[in-house]
């Protein structure tokens, strides 16, 4: 596969929402009904490439799930005051029906939905057009893309894992195809219940799921055994299970640099993290949503990473410059050196304003967007072994210094630089904050750690319980789903 294209209007058959049971009837004459969508081998690929289309839809994995990721973080500064951009996001005080909340959870259960009929299709038949490797692979793909479906939902809209153990409110946890109205209710599962099930979807997948694909293009844009590894160490992380977070990440990572998974696609850091966000396909990107030029097949209006984030062209850049960077935030760390690499994703325009320039495709805006990066697993495991010993561990700081090295050889840390181990799990919090500054991850670990907020610009600090820590539910799902409580 060269890239996960629209596929066909084949596609619109299963853009049902947790809520928007109606939009199924009457079915466009453009569309392919259900009874007739996997009749063909090659209507079961189809369907199956519809499932990527979903997750990276504009809403969805192909530029806000990420943006919100970053802008609720004390990262950045709105400069627009746009509610359609995400200024009630950024301010910690969106509504039921804010343009983020509703649209990321239709957004997020379409795909889960779409993966719900591909899966039944096929148990009904679909499996049988297809050789018997083909099938296991494709439900082992749509799975995966259920499984970080559930888990996104769950970073917004449901209070963390540490919270209660899992004992609180997660999300409906809708697991059967929805084609016709009149199925909206469902109550929420705990978040537990949740998470099992994205755990139970990620194990399946990597059981079914190819080592690698032929071309490198697929083997970034389509999931295989690595990709479900690496997204079980976040989804471990999440939930505070560190030693399952080591168990998982020790299949892809060696006990010692240099740091390059041994099985399936040699996934390892680049040495340059500049050749990561322009050549895309590198062995570093383990899955990222591919975008090209073509009509339909980039994330639309106001819901790029660089329109967000990027300055305007009078400034250099290629954006709306709607995010600016907080000069307080992680570009004030002093430990992160001017001569870092990644400093040259920071422009500044002014001596009080800076933009991250780290997604550089002028509109259309192409930019493959990232979903996990083999430096995401270092880190995951550099931070649950010492989490898991207690102690300052020397493969945490290999790991560690790994990921720091490669932007700034000519710093390196040693054990000796970390008095206890809070002091090297703070420094690999830190180093989180910069590497994947702009890639959505700040949110998953203030949650995760049920930190609290921190205050930016005009913005007060958020603590956990408070008001705004996390989402309330959609106000489309409330209407419709008696049974759903809000937040």
């Amino acid at each position: 596969m060269k890239k996960i294209f629209l596929y066909a209007s084949v596609a619109a058959l299963a853009t049902v929402s947790s809520c928007n049971r109606d939009l199924l009837n009457p079915t466009p004459q453009t569309s392919v009904a259900v009874d007739e969508s996997m009749n063909t081998p090659a209507r079961v690929t189809t369907q199956l490439l519809s499932v990527y289309e979903a997750l990276k839809a504009g809403n969805f994995y192909g530029g806000r799930f990420v943006i919100y990721g970053d802008i609720r973080s004390e990262e950045f500064i709105n400069e627009t005051s746009n509610l359609v951009t995400g200024s009630d996001v950024w301010s910690l005080n969106a509504t039921n029906s804010a343009t983020a909340v509703v649209n990321l959870w239709s957004s997020a259960y379409s795909a889960i939905n779409r993966v719900n009929i591909f899966l039944d299709k096929m148990d009904k038949g679909g499996s049988a057009l297809v050789s018997t490797e083909t099938a296991t692979r494709y439900i082992a793909e749509a799975k995966l893309v259920r499984a970080l479906s559930f888990y996104s939902l769950l970073q917004f809209y449901a209070k963390p894992y540490a919270d209660g153990n899992g004992s609180s409110l997660g999300v409906p946890l809708r697991l059967t195809p929805i084609t016709v109205s009149g199925f909206s209710n469902l109550a929420r599962s705990t978040v537990a219940e949740v998470y099992t099930q994205i755990l139970k979807d990620l194990n399946e997948a990597e059981a079914g799921l190819p080592s690698s694909y032929a071309t490198a293009t697929d083997n970034t844009t389509r999931a295989h055994k690595n990709t479900a590894i690496a997204l079980k160490t976040r989804v471990y992380l999440s939930m505070q299970n560190y030693a399952q977070v080591v168990t998982e990440a020790n299949k892809i990572v060696p006990a010692a640099a240099p740091f390059s998974a041994p099985t399936g696609v040699a996934n390892a850091l680049q040495a340059d993290i500049a050749t990561v966000f322009t050549a895309y396909t590198t062995t570093e990107s383990i899955l990222s949503m591919p975008m090209t030029s073509t009509a339909g097949d980039y994330p639309g209006t106001q819901n790029q990473l660089a329109y967000y984030f990027s300055p305007s062209a009078s400034n250099g850049g290629v954006g709306n410059q709607e995010y600016s960077l907080n000069s307080k935030g992680i570009i004030s760390d002093t430990t992160w050196r001017a001569s870092d690499k990644r400093r040259a994703f920071i422009k500044a325009t002014s001596a009080t304003k800076s933009w991250l320039i780290k997604y550089k495709a002028p509109s259309p805006y192409t930019d493959y967007v990232p979903v996990i990066r083999y430096a995401e697993v270092l880190l995951n495991l550099a931070e649950a072994k010492v989490r898991t010993t207690n102690a300052v561990d020397p493969q945490a700081v290999a790991l560690l210094n790994a990921v720091r090295n490669r932007s700034d050889a000519g710093k390196t840390f040693t054990a000796a630089n970390f008095a206890t181990p809070a002091a090297l799990i703070a420094a690999i919090l830190q180093e989180r904050r910069i590497e994947f500054l702009g890639e959505g991850l700040r949110n998953n670990d203030l949650m995760r750690l049920q930190q609290t907020i921190p205050a930016k610009g005009s913005i007060l600090a958020k603590a956990p319980g408070e008001s705004g820590y996390i989402w309330p539910i959609s106000a489309s799902e409330l209407a419709l789903n008696t049974l759903c409580k809000d937040n």
